[in-house]
């Protein structure tokens, strides 16, 4: 499972396996706590992140919302930088 970005603890990992499904969704790894986050309604779908880290989480999705798509797609991962 490719690393896309790392910040904060987090690490943000997409998976590209047959048995990945919609909706599109990218998997946050937290120390012991995972969360799943559908990147177009931008909401924890699957998991158990802290509310801190979840903002976090959220707010980095949301400024890569449309890149984060476009790997779903394309299946072409990329590195993004973290959140500032």
């Amino acid at each position: 499972m490719p690393v896309i970005s790392r910040f904060y603890g987090m690490i943000v990992k997409m998976y590209f396996l047959a048995s990945e499904h919609n909706p599109p969704h990218i998997h946050i790894v937290y120390g012991e706590y995972l969360g799943v986050i559908d990147i177009k309604t931008l909401k924890m779908i699957q998991g158990d992140l802290p509310d801190k880290a979840l903002k976090i989480a959220l707010e980095w999705t949301t400024l890569h919302q449309a890149e984060l798509l476009k790997m779903w797609e394309t299946q072409d991962i990329q590195q993004l930088p973290p959140i500032d």
